[in-house]
């Protein structure tokens, strides 16, 4: 496909999901592409690096990736996956400008849309509807979706969390490595195989 007939769709497919929680009209999306940009990601490169002040967030039109970060021993645990549709980036960091803690890495070649996070603040500020996208995009992927997983955690066993892992994402458990998996859900990849095999029989 040529890039210049992804880059269009690529920024259909972002209108058509920002519209799913509120829709922009014709100004507010044609001031908002002036802050965005398409580019292609290959796979294992990072997105967003820990440790560096992002400048922008972006939007998957293509690929996979994870976020991830180094505990005190420099093992990696995956906090989470950004797949089609979503909006990978380190929002505390970009509110705060301060350096992130997270990388972000393509497990596939991918394509994505960086939003310069600058540019979409003034016009966040300045556009009702653009507000309305962000509070509910916000509510829906942000507040309910941590408060379930912080709840997880703390409460279910890890055959549970595997569970609600498959139920919740679907569309992943082929596409990711299992070591990654297990990595999200807090244990080794080999207790990930017991539970997989424990669940097959």
């Amino acid at each position: 496909m040529a890039k210049g007939l992804e880059e269009e769709r690529a920024f259909k497919h972002l209108r058509k999901v920002m519209h799913s929680y509120a829709p922009l009209s014709d100004l507010t999306w044609q001031r908002l592409v002036r802050h965005c940009e398409f580019k292609t990601i290959g796979k294992k490169s990072l997105l967003y690096a820990s440790g560096e002040i992002p400048t922008s967030f972006s939007f998957v039109y293509r690929g996979l990736f994870r976020a991830f970060n180094l505990d005190p021993g420099g093992s990696e645990y995956n906090k989470t996956f950004f797949y089609e549709g979503r909006f990978p980036g380190s929002m505390t960091a970009l509110l705060t400008q301060t350096p992130t803690g997270l990388s972000i890495e393509a497990l596939e070649d991918s394509a994505v849309i960086v939003i310069n996070f600058k540019g979409f603040r003034q016009l966040l500020m300045a556009s009702e509807d653009l507000k309305l996208f962000q509070i509910h995009y916000l509510e829906k992927n942000w507040l309910l979706r941590a408060d379930a997983r912080d709840n997880e955690l703390v409460q279910q066993d890890a055959s549970a969390r595997y569970l609600r892992f498959l139920s919740d994402f679907p569309q992943l458990s082929q596409r990711l490595a299992q070591y990654h998996i297990a990595s999200h859900l807090g244990i080794t990849a080999t207790q990930l195989s017991r539970i997989r095999k424990k669940l097959e029989s």
